[in-house]
């Protein structure tokens, strides 16, 4: 786990893809810390192990048969518990399976303040969940497992949930990414940040 603080009231938990807490994941957490936010990002895989973006399948694997979500939810579940009453408003921010995992505490009964999610593919074979909370859900248009639009459909009538999609594939918010596509991401980021200050001024 690493964490970043600055005696924020306000908690950012940061979730990582199948590869771990690698560059990407913790250039996130140092924008996030920049911007005055207390960040803890958990370990999902139990293992010091970064997986490359060329070794997708393994680590995607890896991840279903070491972890999976209900053990990663689980690990979440524990980091609010101990946290939410240090903190005014705590976020929940996450990418690929992060963002799933982050979907799921919809269905928690440790409350928090806001969802954030980044092409959280696997979110479909939750889509039975209501929202509790604040959500915010970032796609790619082009995913080659589902359909974008109908699942965007779906969660955008449930309460509490805005689902958008952007130009791009999945990674595209990700610098070190192949698929990074600097517009989509600039408009994916001035919507989260716009969320954000929306929650804390609630």
């Amino acid at each position: 786990m690493i964490t970043y603080l600055n005696n924020s009231d306000s908690l950012i938990i940061v979730l990582h893809e199948i590869y771990g807490i690698n560059k990407h994941i913790r250039k996130v957490c140092e924008y996030y810390s920049l911007a005055g936010f207390d960040v803890i990002c958990p370990n999902l895989l139990n293992t010091n192990k970064i997986f490359e973006y060329s070794d997708e399948e393994n680590a995607y694997q890896y991840f279903m048969k070491n972890v999976g979500f209900d053990l990663a939810y689980k690990k979440v579940e524990n980091i609010l518990l101990q946290f939410r009453h240090q903190y005014k408003r705590i976020f929940i921010l996450g990418y690929s399976i992060g963002a799933t995992v982050a979907w799921l505490c919809n269905d928690g009964d440790i409350r928090c303040d806001g969802i954030i999610g980044y092409y959280g593919s696997r979110i479909r074979d939750y889509s039975n969940i209501n929202s509790k909370y604040e959500t915010l859900l970032i796609f790619p248009d082009n995913e080659k497992s589902f359909n974008v639009d109908d699942l965007i459909c779906n969660l955008n009538e449930k309460s509490n949930v805005n689902a958008y999609k952007f130009c791009g594939r999945h990674g595209f918010c990700d610098t070190y990414s192949a698929n990074f596509d600097a517009k989509s991401y600039k408009e994916a980021d001035r919507l989260v940040s716009n969320f954000i200050n929306r929650v804390i001024k609630k």
